[in-house]
């Protein structure tokens, strides 16, 4: 199977490139980059005026599989990440049951092999996810694992965090944190300032945030061990963060698209699709993200696409934390940093970044490479339809809103897995 590309403005930051030129695929890799290049028994894909970029890499997506189905399952959520231009992604392990036994890591990656993108998946630090008892993390790792968390929420004994850092590097594992501190951010729905003053909704403090980050830095600079921070939401992270890494520790981190784009303005409307943890936070706070996005200090965004269904999201109060985001993701961000990041360093956060932080085969076209491609329009408008969208849920808090950006035709190992042309 040979697909040839042609006449794309081929963007790639782990090669620094960025020009117009042909792209040839061959049995499932990147073949050939060219100019003019040979069209002979090949599948032929205009590219005039689109971009066509290493397949985005989603370190940080909530499939809901096993136990949650019904609100999303491995399937669905590849087709959203497909039509977002996500060809590799890392599911979280809050699923029922929690993935902390090899059995279930492996069930679902046996599962994943026939949808449309390259599923990684984290396993838990602790035993159900309950803080106490670290899991068998060699047991997990054997049975295909790449990463470590209790996303959802922290790892509430920080000795059991400390052993987790410690392991983690020789046996290949990630660990990535979810930064909260649980009893500043209890009972809240969503950030404590004005707007939920006015509301008279209870808040979560960005202190409840930065005290987490705080922790998990001093833990792995303590032993000189790699942290991976999760969904960075306040001006506060954004400095301890960039504090420590001149410092010298080993610390990367994420932000997301709805951080970027909206903040806890958007709540007045009393609308549960806007409520996710982190929440939204202040003006002054995304400008921080962007800043941080900017110098180097932020080194990838994802989107904790949490899919809940619309039953959930009826009551505002009562509601589950959480929004979907794969398929915005990228339109989200390139309309959030018109003006701030170049094309090259957005595909270097969303791509290169988070595929060298997971260790994963991903997040470049150089030849010999897996044919995981993604063309998009950066010029295109349209307008988030959540019924138009791919995967269960459509709880999107960037509904009704006009992006700029749009995903043409995305390529999974050599594959089109879809097609939005």
């Amino acid at each position: 199977m040979r697909t040839l590309i042609q006449n794309a403005r081929v963007i790639d930051p782990s090669q620094g490139l960025d020009q117009v030129m042909d792209l040839l695929l061959e049995d499932g890799k990147i073949a050939q980059l060219g100019k003019s290049l040979p069209a002979q028994n090949a599948q032929v894909i205009d590219g005039t005026g689109l971009v066509a970029a290493p397949g985005l890499v989603d370190m940080h997506v909530h499939l809901r599989d096993p136990g949650l189905t019904h609100k999303e399952d491995v399937y669905s959520g590849c087709r959203a990440a497909a039509a977002g231009g996500v060809t590799s992604l890392l599911a979280m392990p809050n699923t029922k049951p929690a993935m902390d036994s090899p059995e279930t890591v492996r069930a679902l990656l046996e599962r994943a092999q026939a949808a449309d993108a390259a599923v990684y998946t984290a396993a838990c630090v602790t035993k159900d996810l309950q803080g106490e008892e670290l899991a068998d993390l060699a047991a997990l790792k054997e049975a295909g694992a790449i990463a470590l968390s209790d996303d959802g929420r922290p790892v509430v004994n920080t000795r059991r965090l400390l052993e987790a850092l410690e392991q983690a590097p020789s046996l290949g594992l990630t660990v990535t944190a979810h930064c909260e501190d649980l009893c500043l951010a209890a009972g809240g729905l969503m950030h404590e300032g004005e707007i939920s003053r006015k509301l008279g909704v209870p808040g979560i403090p960005a202190a409840a945030e930065d005290c987490g980050t705080a922790r998990e830095i001093a833990a792995a600079a303590s032993i000189g061990a790699p942290i991976h921070i999760c969904h960075v939401s306040t001006k506060g992270s954004v400095a301890l963060i960039r504090d420590a890494k001149a410092r010298g520790v080993k610390v990367t981190a994420e932000t997301c698209p709805h951080y970027l784009l909206l903040t806890d303005k958007a709540l007045e409307s009393q609308d549960a699709d806007y409520r996710m943890n982190p929440p939204l936070r202040t003006e002054e706070d995304r400008l921080a993200l962007i800043e941080g996005l900017q110098d180097g200090t932020l080194d990838a965004i994802a989107t904790d696409h949490a899919p809940h269904t619309p039953q959930e999201k009826a009551d505002f109060l009562k509601a589950p934390n959480g929004s979907i985001g794969m398929e915005t993701s990228l339109a989200a961000t390139l309309t959030a940093l018109e003006g701030e990041l170049t094309l090259l360093q957005v595909i270097e956060k969303m791509s290169t970044n988070p595929a060298r932080i997971l260790g994963i085969p991903a997040g470049t076209l150089q030849v010999g490479a897996n044919a995981d491609v993604v063309l998009f329009d950066p010029e295109k408008k349209w307008v988030v339809d959540p019924e138009k969208l791919h995967g269960k849920s459509k709880n999107t808090p960037f509904k009704g809103m006009e992006l700029k950006g749009k995903v043409a035709l995305t390529i999974f190992r050599g594959r089109i897995v879809y097609d939005g042309r």
